[in-house]
């Protein structure tokens, strides 16, 4: 049975439930979204404080591990992708960072003509409802909620405080013109859910009688000669193929979206060949520039009970479980990730290339190996690392799970980068601020002090931020490594597109979902021709000490 559509979308994620949204808003074009995934009802992937769970579990993640990372011990590292509706903006952090201006103005600059900050700042406004940010450079009536939490635990305040002591920006909204510095930090929840693209995008557009979703197993792009015309999927054990009248899309993820090019003949012709599958177009650069960010947990003893360690239980996880689902109201509403802070490194570096999450209690990100009693932690990533690594092929097999290899801390400056993030990031805590909560350092560890220590440490725990990018890279159509031009069209081939994290040319500042739902929201004007929302002429705020200091 072939079934068909105008738009053929592939993926339900943040990009792929945005473009769902855009390209059936005025009821012309008919829209198919293909998800693997199924349903997002519950209250593990509804609920704020519930999120180490579905990353956790098979039923909503993709569940890839990379190879064995040569400069981390050899570890096979983690590498979750959601498989459910809304994609990984179901399973993530929820933490909404747009990024840098700088960032946007570099992917121009590396040939996405047409996506400097000036252009997309505008689909950032009209994507958002931000309650609270600075006026004038957000967005208020778009579909997807951003919020501050309620900022009720005193340690939320003492970071902020701490990062001014020690001579530090603060900023008001990182998400505004100032990114630098430190403060409150915005997720997306609203009225007591995580306010996923499933919930801001998707399910709006299925209400629609022009958007439809498949459930289905996404096999390969199917090409007559170089024109994609349809998706061959798998369905209910029965292989048939889902047709594309004009495009079809993809936007499965810096994992399979390059996988799924490869596996219709697009990619690096040897890598191809030696699968044994027939080359359709010569694309060097699919899988290549895999970027993600690292991050390791600083950890600290506290003085005072007050961390949310009293409630890291199943008593307490079932007295704030019941009454978010009564109510919607608690510690349930909240990811914890309230107060955050973007620095620079060192004198001389203009956009700040280390960033903090800060949480109120001292746990790993799967909330499994608690600290022993009270304590609290910052995430602490440099969001600028060269090192770069790639996806490809395992087998011609399309079930089989791509080959992952991210290639972290390959760039000597990696280490010099961590080095300085483990120092400053003790510097902010032995502030005055903390000074009635800071009890001693329970990771690193006090006796983790030398480079070689520090290294060591690094090696060890340093974790992925699950912010992979790049595989599918935007650039010039003269650029050998570009697969996709600046309207994310794949070059050399026609009637199919890729659009998500992966043609990111470069790592944003930051979490990659606020990023992935603006490169929906402005890839659905490409496709429906439209003109691209005005340019803004608003100006983002540059340290004026820069070129002096750090801070």
């Amino acid at each position: 049975m072939t079934q068909n559509a105008d738009f053929v979308i592939i993926g339900s994620g943040s990009a792929g439930a945005a473009m769902a949204y855009r390209l059936s808003e005025d009821g012309k074009s008919s829209v198919i979204v293909l998800e693997l995934g199924g349903s997002d009802i519950g209250p593990f992937v509804q609920m704020p404080a519930a999120l180490a769970f579905p990353m956790n579990m098979e039923r909503y993640n993709w569940g890839y591990l990379s190879e064995p990372e040569p400069h981390l011990n050899n570890r096979r590292m983690i590498a979750p992708r959601g498989k459910v509706i809304g994609g990984s903006s179901s399973i993530n952090g929820m933490v909404y960072v747009r990024g840098h201006a700088e960032d946007f103005n570099r992917w121009e600059e590396m040939g996405a003509t047409g996506w400097a900050y000036a252009d997309v700042l505008p689909y950032f406004k009209r994507m958002e409802h931000a309650h609270g940010g600075e006026e004038g450079w957000r967005g208020t009536d778009g579909p997807m909620h951003v919020r501050r939490g309620t900022v009720k635990n005193p340690l939320y305040r003492a970071f902020i405080e701490a990062g001014r002591q020690a001579g530090f920006p603060v900023t008001d909204d990182y998400n505004g013109s100032q990114q630098e510095g430190f403060g409150l930090m915005e997720q997306t929840s609203w009225a007591g859910r995580r306010w996923s693209t499933a919930n801001a995008y998707l399910k709006p557009a299925l209400k629609r009688e022009n958007c439809r979703l498949i459930r289905c197993f996404a096999r390969r792009i199917v090409m007559e000669g170089t024109r994609a015309v349809g998706v061959e999927v798998e369905r209910n054990g029965e292989i048939e193929v889902i047709r594309a009248n004009r495009e079809v899309i993809v936007a499965a993820s810096a994992f399979n979206s390059p996988k799924l090019l490869m596996l219709s003949g697009i990619g690096p012709s040897a890598h191809l060949q030696a699968m044994g599958i027939d080359v359709v177009a010569d694309r060097p650069g699919v899988g290549q520039n895999l970027q993600d960010h690292l991050e390791y947990y600083h950890q600290f003893k506290s003085k005072l009970p007050i961390t949310l360690h009293a409630k890291n239980n199943w008593f307490w996880k079932g007295v704030v479980g019941a009454q978010w689902l009564l109510t919607k109201t608690g510690l349930g509403t909240s990811n914890q990730f309230e107060a955050a802070a973007f620095i620079r490194s060192s004198a001389g570096v203009r956009w700040p290339d280390i960033q903090y999450h800060f949480l109120p209690i001292a746990v790993s990100y799967d909330g499994k190996s608690s600290a022993e009693g009270h304590g609290f932690q910052a995430h602490v990533g440099y969001n600028m690392s060269k090192s770069r690594g790639s996806v490809t092929l395992r087998s011609p097999d399309v079930k089989e799970a791509p080959v992952l290899r991210f290639n972290y801390m390959s760039d000597p400056e990696d280490w010099v980068k961590f080095r300085h993030a483990v120092r400053v990031t003790r510097e902010i805590f032995a502030q005055k601020a903390f000074d009635p909560y800071r009890e001693s350092e329970i990771a690193p560890g006090e006796t983790v002090q030398s480079d070689d220590e520090i290294d060591a440490y690094l090696r060890e725990h340093l974790e992925g931020a699950y912010h992979p990018c790049g595989t599918c890279k935007m650039g010039r159509a003269d650029d050998p490594l570009a697969v996709v031009d600046p309207t994310c069209k794949v070059i050399g081939v026609e009637g199919l597109r890729v659009a998500d994290s992966s043609i990111f040319p470069h790592v944003t500042y930051g979490n990659l979902n606020g990023p992935s739902i603006m490169t929906g929201e402005k890839a659905a004007d490409h496709i429906l021709s439209r003109d691209p929302l005005p340019r803004s002429n608003q100006e983002p705020w540059i340290n004026p000490r820069w070129e002096m200091s750090d801070r």
